[in-house]
């Protein structure tokens, strides 16, 4: 790792507590961080053991780690959070009403952040690896991060000893212009470089610099189980299946898999995919452990995403051999990385998950019973409504084999019949399209439900269709049937 001269360039460091005496009781404050990894910690947990009244509204790029979104919620400080959340927590405060939460999808935050639709931040708080008096190199993560040190008032950076300064080497940062005048985003290959490593700012605006040696609160990610393996092995074979037939597929495929277990679960469990001699590329979002390993065993060849979400092995991993990784791994901004006209161009075969999805092809990837949000939408609807291909894939049940998760009627929808292409349980897989809402019933019960709950299934469509119409539904029964 570099010296501490080669991190803090021409500016005075404070300590946490005198930095978080510039943040206003009531201050909106912008946050670095996604995957949780790349997020402020020092600060935030100068604010939670302050003793102030605080009442603050949190905007981050995506998920954070506890000293945000445990400590200060323990602390009664946050009022609002923007607009995905992680931690138990602040999940417990959105469903209890405490937080006022507000769900969004992550390619639209920036701009909303820089086109006054959500609060306009007070004060950027960032993690970075280096910082001048004008410019910022972040670290784990990039995520909403250009746009909210660029629309804030004040900035307050961390500089983290811990990570590498060596990061620079994978940040590439493009803003976007606003519209109407914008131009198209100029990246025209998954791995290709269209900014640099620096986040710059109006040196009016640096308020405070902190220096910290803490790594955070990162992702935990169990190992696959053996339906995870099965999962996996109907995409590879769906997958291997489909590049065959469609022309787009003769060179390259290019992936993106959502956050998490599953999504990391499916990446690690992906490397029996035969897809000839094609290239086999990822555009998504974030960089997980599975995806090291399939970089390390040339099954990937480049990756794409804005935020490096690894575990703290991952983490040592990436930084032991960084110089390595620097060759095909980009992490950029959130709205390039999720832009939906950059998603589309790459042609992005999209697999994302699902708590649950209905006979007709509608999903619930948030709110437990339509009612409890667990995290929030995340990309997940970027890339369902603008890849290429669309896959859901989700265990066919839940708690032990009691709860089907496909369902009659999802009780509350985020991605519709339109956006969802492919579904894929352990039990194989739906090709939804081109199918009318009978014909996609039908090949979900038949390929992707639990067998114990085929027949009950069947029994609910069979009635529904009593009643007639496009889409038909028993809707006196349509909620009941799982708590039956």
């Amino acid at each position: 790792m570099n010296g501490s001269a080669d991190r803090v360039d021409g500016v005075e460091t404070m300590s946490a507590a005198a930095a978080a005496d510039e943040i206003p009781d009531d201050a909106t404050i912008g946050v670095s961080g996604f995957g949780s990894v790349g997020y402020p910690k020092a600060v935030p947990l100068a604010l939670a053991e302050s003793g102030r009244d605080l009442e603050l509204t949190i905007i981050s790029g995506g998920s954070v780690g506890e000293e945000i979104d445990t400590a200060l919620v323990e602390a009664d400080a946050i009022s609002r959070r923007f607009p995905y959340q992680a931690r138990s927590e602040s999940r417990a405060g959105a469903n209890d009403g405490t937080i006022a939460f507000h769900d969004r999808h992550i390619s639209r935050v920036s701009d909303e952040v820089a086109l006054g639709q959500l609060p306009t931040p007070d004060v950027a708080l960032v993690e970075a690896v280096a910082v001048g008096e004008d410019w910022l190199i972040p670290s784990l993560s990039i995520g909403a991060t250009p746009a909210v040190v660029e629309a804030a008032d004040k900035v307050i950076v961390e500089v983290n000893d811990e990570i590498p300064t060596e990061l620079r080497e994978v940040h590439d940062v493009y803003r976007p212009d606003a519209p109407p005048n914008r131009e198209p985003i100029p990246l025209t290959e998954p791995a290709g470089r269209i900014g640099g490593p620096e986040i710059e700012f109006d040196p009016e605006k640096l308020a405070a610099v902190v220096r910290t040696s803490r790594r955070g609160t990162p992702y935990q990610f169990r190992e696959p189980t053996d339906r995870d393996e099965q999962i996996a092995a109907n995409l590879a074979g769906f997958l291997a299946e489909e590049v065959e037939e469609n022309d787009v597929f003769d060179e390259e495929l290019r992936l993106q898999f959502g956050v998490g277990n599953i999504g990391n679960a499916l990446m690690g469990a992906l490397s029996d995919l035969d897809v000839g001699d094609r290239d086999i590329v990822y555009f998504g979002e974030v960089v997980q452990d599975g995806l090291l390993d399939m970089l390390d065993d040339g099954i990937v060849s480049a990756a794409s995403g804005t935020s490096l979400a690894l575990s703290e092995d991952g983490q040592e991993q990436f930084f032991e051999n960084i110089d390595t990784y620097a060759e095909s791994v980009v992490v950029r901004p959130a709205d390039v990385s999720n832009a939906p006209e950059v998603i589309a161009r790459m042609g992005v075969v999209g697999v994302n998950s699902a708590l649950e999805v209905d006979v007709y092809g509608h999903a619930n990837s948030t709110h437990v019973g339509g009612t409890r949000v667990v995290n929030g939408i995340g990309g997940s609807g970027d890339f369902n409504r603008n890849s290429l291909l669309s896959v859901t894939a989700l265990p066919s049940t839940a708690k032990d084999g009691e709860i089907s998760r496909i369902v009659p009627m999802v009780p509350h929808v985020d991605h519709t019949e339109h956006e969802l292409g492919i579904v894929v349980t352990e039990h194989g897989v739906a090709d939804l399209r081109g199918l009318s809402p009978r014909e996609r019933a039908d090949e979900l019960v038949s390929e992707c439900a639990d067998p114990s709950f085929r027949d009950d299934l069947r029994s609910y469509l069979e009635r529904a269709e009593e009643a007639g119409g496009h889409v038909p539904h028993d809707l006196d029964r349509a909620f009941s049937w799982t708590d039956n």
